[in-house]
């Protein structure tokens, strides 16, 4: 079974990063769940060549994912996966809604993706990912705060856009 544990530095060099993913925050504070089915999740995914930075992957993936534009993308940690055999990191990221197009499929895939905003304390009990995921929307409510400057009171209730 694979471990899971969250870290605020830097990624440790020769420690692969296969995915990036982004707490993504709308201009009156909620953050965006990307919700396939049962399934919640936020935008993100694998890196591809001639990708050079981790704000460049996540919006890619979020324009495909989420038909969705983001601004001032920011560096939260990552979550270090043991699987046992290979260890590598999923890069958390926290950035700023600025356009939300009209939903699309994944390019990828096929899929169209339901987009769900929601209070960032909600985020951690929607992505399931116990612990780790807790910590991991705990750093992303309180950047979108203090480094995005984003409300954190009186936010509207959950909706689809």
């Amino acid at each position: 079974m694979a471990r899971f544990r969250w870290f605020t530095h830097a990624v440790p060099e020769g420690l692969p990063v296969r995915q990036v993913y982004g707490f993504l925050f709308a201009s009156d504070g909620r953050v965006l769940i990307r919700v396939d089915g049962a399934k919640h999740s936020l935008p993100g995914g694998r890196p591809e060549l001639g990708e050079s930075t981790y704000a460049d992957i996540l919006r890619r993936e979020t324009l495909e994912e989420v038909t969705s534009e983001i601004t001032d993308p920011h560096y939260l940690g990552y979550q270090c996966v043991d699987d046992g055999v290979s260890p590598y990191a999923q890069v958390r990221m926290v950035a700023s809604l600025a356009r939300v197009h009209p939903p699309a499929p994944d390019p990828d895939n096929g899929r169209t993706y339901r987009r769900l905003l929601v209070h960032p304390d909600d985020a951690g009990d929607l992505l399931n990912w116990g612990t780790s995921g807790h910590m991991q929307a705990t750093a992303a409510a309180e950047a979108a705060i203090t480094v995005l400057g984003l409300p954190h009171r009186g936010l509207p209730a959950p909706s689809y856009i």
